[in-house]
């Protein structure tokens, strides 16, 4: 093992001339009399890996360890250095020689390979092998001296065995650095703080410099204010009155440009209206060819249907002739075995049985078959059983799934119920919101506040307008009009971009914002565009006192041709069966829709999840009425749940009893099975004895011979079949393909003519919003362009009339050309500016008497500071982020430092109670960090109290040795050495004690893997011997 010590060589130290010792890798006793220089091997130990002489407690300078009458002392260690914990192997090979010479003036350390050439001479080449191998000479844990041994066994102090502990698990090192560090982070922190403090009053010099400067660049700026404000007075009139003419021309050629744009749109939508007409006459034809066509496909699709299942048929039969086939040819394969075996048979047997041992053979045969009878009957009978249970328990899980779904379905059926209630509920404490919840709420409100960003102000949501004229058509009218209850109403573009930014601050995303006029009057529907029934529209059925509301239903809703029925079969009537005009949708009061598009008719139910109703007079009644409904549902889905729970017992107990049947059936099974072959084996052994004697095997090997044809003939029959279903399955994978190809072609088609239908639907409602915009804008054209037209002419010629008047007079007070480099002065009255101009001079005044430096002068000197404060703020800014790193990183550091100190606490305490209990004393060790000491509590084996120690000095000399040699192995387990030293650990001890104590190091010390060197002056012939072991007497001192 690297690190060992394998050889001491000592010359002139302290009382030995010359002393050789070879050490073990493992465990090493020395032995011999007082004074036989036992411990002076520790202590050359110490003084050769760098230890100080007052630290051994054996000399006071290292000079004192040279035998008297001698110049020089010598010390030579010899250090293993194998293994993968080796210390640069590549220079020092397998051995590291250290030597240590001590002369009166002087000593000196050298370092050598295995082959004793010299390597190093430095101390620091010394300490870097003493990290490496973690060898530190002073901890009492490495190197146990004699003195250090009495000291800790006669000391009883708790603040003592502390510090021993503190030292031995390298804590107090740890510790010692860790307060140093703080220490100084603390200065260097209390030093930042004064360099961070020192630049204040050089920032309040500055910040007054900076004051100084904005108020001398502020009466600059108010001088140069004046001058303009005193040209622009006198243009002032000039320019507001040439603003107003240029406004005034704009506002003129944008009211000439809406007569071309208006007589373009009106043009435009003329056109639309013509080109739509066609297309919609193409669209209608295309979509009554294509329904004719979907028949054809229709019929098409039956016939190929038939063919694949005419060809489908033939294959199955085919595949049952080739099954039939197969199996009977392995019959007679089985036959023909059967019957060559029989003839094998007949030609080896002899006779071997008498008339005796038939008739025993007969009497066997019935015995065999009176057991089969039994067995048979059993287990037919265990069978019925087990099937009546299966078929009873088929029904209870059958039961358990239907119980199951009803239980689903309920739970579905109460959320669904609770959230049609939690909508009740808000539209109880607020009708609004029915139509967009809390959300539109804080939109109205943010609307509210912001009333004055709107031309007009915004109307919605329109179902809040809206009355009904009955309760009944509440459903039928919300599943007519939809999202569009929901919608808001804007007058123009702007206000949609402002609605639509608050809707985005209250989060309420795809709010539908429909832009209408709201100067126009309710819409008239002529009798002939409306529904030719006496069934009512959802325009008849609303009411609303908002006229904008109402066109917005029509214009967007198509309301007036919504037709509104009672029941389904009236709602068929209307929409399919008496194709009348004008109607686009048929309602039932359920909230089914219907209509024809062509020559398609479709039914789509209403919406699986119920939403709350909109139009409902009584809240709190319905909200009653859903409660009760759904306290019902929970009662049901409670009997349900005790019904689930009852079958369920009750199925597992028909579990467990088929499994009972069936363990009891199987083995009955077997036993069966295995007594119908031994009859069957005694049948054929009877009959073929009895035939024996005048077998005649020709007619046998005629029959196999036959087998043989008739085995060829049902073969190539079997291979015509294969081929024929080979050919049958061709025919249906590619009829088969055929008909995936069709399916695809006519699932095209279907989509045509559901895309023709749309489009024929899109075309009609082109056709209606061309010609509502191409009335919108006649009307504009007449009764807004062009009288707006007139009076902008006038006003532009009195503007300019008034213009040249103000010019006249401005030329007079300053020429235009001076106003050419200044900037516009639009937007200031002329009395404003005079006003403006008195206040500036007033100030100018005020701010000239309060200053006497120069400006550049200021700047020049606060461009200095500042460079100055700069460099600094930088510097001790550095300061400071190193400073809080350094400190974090201590923090951290103590955190792990007191994490591991209890931990090695905890570990002391276990391992000190592991060693004590091989003498069966129990104990516990309590280590006080803050205080400083460390206690150790022992029970006795003997005392029958149980009183606990506490103060070891109470007990006798062994069993204080003892406690403290455990307490020693216990810290020895928690630190890590090469090799360890023990000198005079036995003192004190009575014999038992004694064994006992050299038992356990001698384990601990095996086990623990290390070197050990113990040193004792009594016997110890009753160490066990062992290869680990070495034992060594050192030679009597000479008298």
């Amino acid at each position: 093992m690297a690190g060992t010590i394998s050889r001491i060589r000592l010359e002139n130290f302290m009382c030995h001339s010359s002393l050789h010792i070879e050490l073990g890798e493992h465990v090493n006793f020395i032995t011999g009399q007082n004074g036989s220089g036992k411990s002076a091997i520790l202590t050359a130990l110490c003084i050769a890996f760098g230890c100080r002489a007052k630290n051994t407690q054996r000399a006071a300078t290292i000079k004192d360890f040279i035998k008297t009458g001698c110049s020089y002392a010598a010390i030579a260690v010899d250090i293993n250095n194998q293994g993968e914990d080796s210390f640069k192997p590549d220079v020092y090979g397998n051995l590291i020689k250290l030597e240590r010479r001590i002369t009166e003036s002087s000593s000196s350390t050298i370092l050598k390979d295995q082959h004793g050439r010299k390597v190093a001479n430095r101390k620091d080449d010394l300490n870097e092998i003493i990290e490496h191998f973690n060898i530190d000479v002073e901890n009492p844990c490495v190197i146990m001296s004699q003195d250090k041994s009495r000291e800790f066994l006669h000391s009883g102090n708790d603040k003592d065995k502390f510090k021993f502990f503190f030292k031995a698990t390298l804590l107090q090192q740890v510790n010692e650095l860790l307060e140093t560090i703080r220490d100084q982070l603390n200065n260097a922190d209390s030093v930042v703080q004064e360099l961070e403090k020192s630049i204040k009053p050089v920032m309040r010099e500055l910040d007054e410099l900076r004051e100084k400067i904005k108020n001398m660049e502020h009466i600059e700026e108010i001088a140069h204010d004046i001058d303009n404000l005193k040209k622009k007075l006198a243009w002032s009139w000039v320019y507001e009155v040439d603003q107003q003419i240029e406004e005034q021309t704009v506002r003129l050629q944008k009211l000439k440009e809406r007569i071309p744009a208006c007589q373009e749109r009106i043009d435009r939508n003329t056109v639309v209206i013509d080109d739509l007409k066609k297309e919609l006459t193409e669209k209608e034809e295309l979509v009554r060819s294509l329904g004719d066509k979907t028949h054809e496909v229709n019929s098409m699709k039956k016939s190929m249907e038939d063919n694949i299942a005419e060809v489908v048929k033939l294959k199955i039969e085919l595949e049952a002739e080739h099954e039939r086939g197969t199996r009977t040819l392995e019959k007679m394969n089985g036959r023909l075995k059967q019957m060559q075996a029989q003839l094998r048979d007949f030609q080896m047997q002899h006779m071997q049985f008498t008339q005796a041992e038939a008739s025993q053979i007969e009497e066997d045969m019935q015995n065999i078959q009176r057991e089969i009878d039994y067995l048979d009957s059993n287990v037919t009978r265990l069978r019925e059983e087990e099937k009546e249970f299966s078929e009873e328990l088929s029904g209870i899980q059958k039961s358990i799934s239907d119980i199951a779904k009803e239980i689903a379905e309920s739970d579905k059926r109460i959320l669904q119920l609770k959230s049609h209630m939690d909508g009740l509920q808000q539209r109880q404490s607020n009708t609004v919101t029915a139509f967009g919840g809390q959300k539109v709420l804080k939109l109205l409100q943010l609307i509210e506040s912001n009333h004055g960003r709107f031309r007009s102000p915004p109307i919605g949501p329109i179902g809040a307008h809206l009355q009904l004229a009955s309760e009944s058509w509440s459903v039928a009218v919300d599943f007519a009009c939809g999202g569009l209850l929901d919608a808001f109403i804007v007058s123009c573009h702007k206000d949609l971009q402002v609605l639509r930014e608050c809707a985005n601050r209250v989060y309420y995303n795809n709010l539908r914002i429909i832009v209408y006029d709201f100067t126009r009057q309710r819409l008239i529907i002529p009798d002939g565009s409306l529904p030719t029934t006496e069934h009512p529209t959802v325009l008849s059925v609303i009411q609303s006192e908002n006229h904008t509301v109402l066109n917005v239903l029509v214009d967007q809703g198509h309301a007036e041709r919504q037709v509104l029925v009672r029941d389904y079969e009236v709602g068929k009537s209307v929409a399919f069966d008496h194709r009348m005009r004008n109607i686009k949708e048929v309602y039932t009061s359920d909230g089914f829709r219907m209509f024809s598009r062509g020559s398609v008719q479709t039914i789509l139910p209403p919406n699986k999840r119920p939403r709350p109703e909109r139009w409902c007079s009584s809240p709190a009644e319905k909200i009653a009425e859903l409660k009760n409904e759904v306290d019902g549902i929970q009662r049901i889905i409670s009997e349900k749940n005790a019904q689930r729970r009852k079958l369920v017992n009750d199925r597992s107990n028909l579990e467990q009893k088929i499994a009972n049947l069936k363990r009891k059936r199987e083995p009955e099974e077997r036993h069966l099975m295995n007594k119908k072959v031994q009859l069957e084996d005694g049948r054929r052994a009877t009959a073929e004895n009895n035939r024996h004697a005048a077998v005649d095997t020709t007619e046998l090997e005629e029959d196999i011979k036959e087998e043989k044809n008739n085995i060829e003939q049902k073969e190539l029959s079997l291979q015509k079949t294969n081929v024929k279903l080979t050919a049958a399955l061709r025919e249906v994978n590619d009829r088969r393909t055929a008909f995936k190809t069709f399916m695809d072609s006519v699932n095209e088609e279907r989509l045509h003519f559901s895309s023709a239908n749309d489009e024929l639907d899109l075309v009609k409602r082109k056709i209606d919003a061309a010609q509502q915009e191409k009335t919108h804008y006649e009307g504009v054209m007449t009764t807004k362009v062009l009288p707006d037209i007139k009076t902008a002419e006038a006003e532009y010629a009195d503007l300019q009339q008034r213009q040249q008047e103000y010019f006249k007079k401005a030329s007079i007070i300053c020429s235009e050309s001076d106003m050419e480099a200044l900037s516009h002065v639009a937007g200031s009255t002329p009395e404003q500016l005079s006003a403006k101009i008195n206040r500036l001079k007033q100030r100018f005044d005020q701010e000239s008497r309060r200053y006497a430096e120069s400006i550049d002068d200021l700047r020049a000197l606060h461009d200095k500071k500042e460079r100055k404060i700069l460099r600094k703020q930088q510097l001790y800014a550095g300061f400071r982020v190193k400073l809080n790193s350094c400190q974090k990183a201590l923090d951290l550091r103590w955190k792990k430092f007191q994490r591991n100190a209890g931990l090695l606490k905890r570990q002391l305490t276990w391992l000190f109670n592991e060693h004590l209990g091989k003498k069966g004393i129990s104990g516990f060790i309590n280590v006080d960090y803050k205080s400083k000491v460390l206690s150790v509590e022992l029970t006795m084996p003997q005392d029958a109290s149980r009183d606990t120690v506490r103060d070891t000095r109470g007990l006798s000399g062994g069993e204080r040795s003892f406690s403290t040699l455990c307490f020693t192995l216990a810290l020895h387990g928690m630190t890590e050495a090469p090799f360890r030293a023990m000198d005079e650990f036995d003192v004190f001890m009575d014999a038992v004690s004694r064994k006992i104590s050299l038992d356990t190091l001698v384990d601990f010390a095996v086990a623990q893997g290390s070197q050990w060197v113990f040193i004792t002056p009594h016997d110890i012939s009753m160490v066990k011997p062992g290869d680990r072991v070495k034992k060594q007497q050192m030679a009597a001192p000479r008298g």
